[in-house]
């Protein structure tokens, strides 16, 4: 079997001596060292932002609305048409215009 050694990267910041001091306590009462916390704490928070941006959520009734618009699309209507057109005629000029060796 290989050995599998993990990569750590180094992350560094200035504070404030207030803030620093709060980071000490904070950490103490978690039991955690100062870096822990941060680390911990950045971490937590940095997916809380990933999945606010990344995630879609839908209420159980707007789920049933977009399952029945997947499942039954309407019919496309003039704007919908016309749009389709623009766009087939835009791939086609970017096909026309592709270069090649």
């Amino acid at each position: 079997m290989g050995v599998v050694i993990a990569k750590h990267d180094r992350i560094g910041a200035r504070v404030p001596h207030e803030v620093y001091e709060t980071l000490c306590r904070a950490a103490e009462l978690t039991g955690a060292t100062v870096n822990q916390f941060l680390v911990q704490s950045a971490l937590k928070e940095a997916q809380a932002v990933i999945e606010r941006e990344e995630v879609i959520r839908l209420s159980p009734r707007d789920w049933n609305w977009l399952l029945e618009l997947i499942e039954n699309p309407p019919k496309p209507n003039a704007k919908l048409k016309a749009a389709m057109k623009r766009y087939q005629k835009a791939k086609r000029n970017d096909a026309d215009s592709s270069f090649s060796w």
